[in-house]
């Protein structure tokens, strides 16, 4: 298993118990990182830990993308947390990984990646990007205030501009 922590480093510590449990101790479970250190709950002599922060150009990407390949997990765990952490690399990792793949949210809980899981993605997504009850009001609101918003400060800034150069004359 392969966990890809881009989010806190507790929110990983509290998930590795649920884990554990639903896939026992003996599983392997590997992780990229942007941290240092050695998280609580994983066995350091069979964890191999990736950090992202020495893979910094392009060719290196390639080369952590490639390695991981050769390490051919069945699983791939993904942080997503309300931090944006490493988020082009979680994505990248969920792509390109022949794995399947689970989201792990702030609560420690998780859910498959997958179409049987579709609405706890879907609420996941809403959820996020400020559109889950009262948000959604709000948000709309923005959305279709916006237009007439810049309409407004474009004509307001025509007319001060316009104001100066009547007045230099």
């Amino acid at each position: 298993m392969l966990l890809v922590e881009s989010g806190s480093r507790a929110l990983l510590e509290h998930a590795l118990v649920p884990l554990r449990k639903t896939w026992g101790d003996e599983i392997a479970i590997d992780l990229v990182t942007c941290y240092s250190g050695f998280p609580e709950g994983l066995r350091q002599e069979s964890t191999r830990i990736y950090s992202v922060n020495q893979y910094r150009d392009r060719e290196a990407r390639r080369t952590l993308l490639r390695e991981l390949l050769q390490n051919r997990y069945a699983l791939v765990g993904i942080v997503c947390s309300d931090e944006p952490l490493m988020t082009k690399w979680k994505w990248a990792m969920a792509l390109r990984l022949p794995a399947k793949v689970f989201i792990i949210n702030e609560n420690g809980d998780y859910f498959w990646l997958d179409r049987a899981h579709w609405s706890n993605i879907w609420r996941f997504a809403i959820s996020r990007s400020g559109l889950a009850g009262t948000g959604a009001v709000r948000m709309l609101t923005r959305l279709i205030s916006f237009p007439f918003t810049v309409l407004y400060l474009l004509l307001y800034a025509t007319t001060v501009h316009t104001r100066r150069a009547l007045r230099k004359s």
